[in-house]
């Protein structure tokens, strides 16, 4: 089998505010920004990597949800419980930095972890969990 991983989803609450997070924090290229019926779906990517994609959609966006569930998925967001993704770079310590730098909400500083990595942690402006491993 041939298989990658072409697109993984994370949900947005502003598409502004997610914009400015994953262009101009993380340096990701806008691959598409898709309005409809109000909400927005924006495919985002690293330069460099045009086959891998992470689309920020509308977490509500979804036919047949209740009111209830429409509320736990947003207050899941604000948690940082609801989606989250890792990345990876091979200068944790000067990605950690600029982003410190940056503004961006800062969960856990570089440190060392017991299962094999040496990681970061950030919320994006919808609350999901961007954690940033170091390659070695």
């Amino acid at each position: 089998m041939d298989i990658t991983i072409h697109s993984s989803f994370l949900p947005h609450t502003d598409p502004d505010a997610s914009l400015a997070f994953y262009r101009d924090i993380l340096g990701f290229e806008i691959r598409n920004d898709v309005g409809y019926q109000g909400m927005r779906w924006i495919t985002v990517g690293p330069a460099g990597q045009p086959d891998t994609s992470i689309v920020l959609h509308p977490p509500t966006a979804s036919p047949g949800l209740t009111d209830d569930e429409r509320r736990t998925i947003l207050e899941m967001m604000a948690k940082g419980s609801f989606f989250g993704v890792n990345l990876a770079t091979t200068d944790l310590d000067n990605t950690f930095a600029k982003l410190e730098g940056s503004g961006a909400e800062v969960v856990q500083e570089p440190t060392e972890q017991p299962y094999g990595v040496r990681d970061c942690a950030l919320r994006d402006p919808a609350g999901n969990m961007i954690r940033i491993q170091e390659l070695r």
